[in-house]
């Protein structure tokens, strides 16, 4: 037995922790699927921002909000019109792919909708919707919120500019 971290190990639970792809004994939420939600990186954010000049958060919650409009997961954001310049930072469980297609839907409606999605391009949302947008991939792997470590995944902006009014 190997004793790491001050506590002993079996070679057949280090083994058990490599095939799992991890090397705590319990990973920490934010880097599970335990954890749908990533707070956006304020730098990330104030960029962002300065570029598009966003007036709702259809995906918040009170504490995370960026806007001084948004929807919390009581609202139902997926259920309530959008509009102006949205910043969506979308649960990334199971739903990413609904949230994907409102973004899309509410931008043929007049809505700019930008997205800050995990680059997941073997997904059939992102072939679905990811990839009608304009995508701006980022460099290297996110730290979300108030996370010690960067995210283990890569991260993409997709933006759905919306689509022309034809008079």
């Amino acid at each position: 037995m190997a004793v790491v971290g001050g506590r002993s190990t079996s070679p057949a639970k280090r083994q058990a922790a490599r095939a799992n792809g991890r090397t705590r004994k319990k990973p920490h939420a934010l880097f599970s699927s335990r954890s749908e939600e990533w707070a956006t990186p304020p730098a990330l954010f104030a960029k962002l921002d300065a570029e598009f000049g966003f007036s709702l958060d259809p995906c918040a919650t009170p504490e995370n909000a960026k806007c001084s409009s948004f929807y919390t997961r009581d609202d139902d954001g997926l259920s309530k019109p959008w509009h102006g310049s949205v910043f969506m930072n979308p649960p990334y469980g199971d739903t990413i792919g609904l949230w994907m297609a409102k973004a899309w839907e509410e931008a043929r409606r007049g809505a700019l909708v930008v997205c800050l999605v995990p680059a997941r391009v073997d997904t059939a949302w992102w072939h679905d919707y990811a990839a009608r947008g304009e995508v701006r991939f980022l460099r290297g792997r996110l730290r979300f919120g108030g996370a010690v470590q960067s995210a283990p995944f890569p991260s993409a902006i997709v933006i759905f500019r919306p689509a022309a009014v034809l008079g």
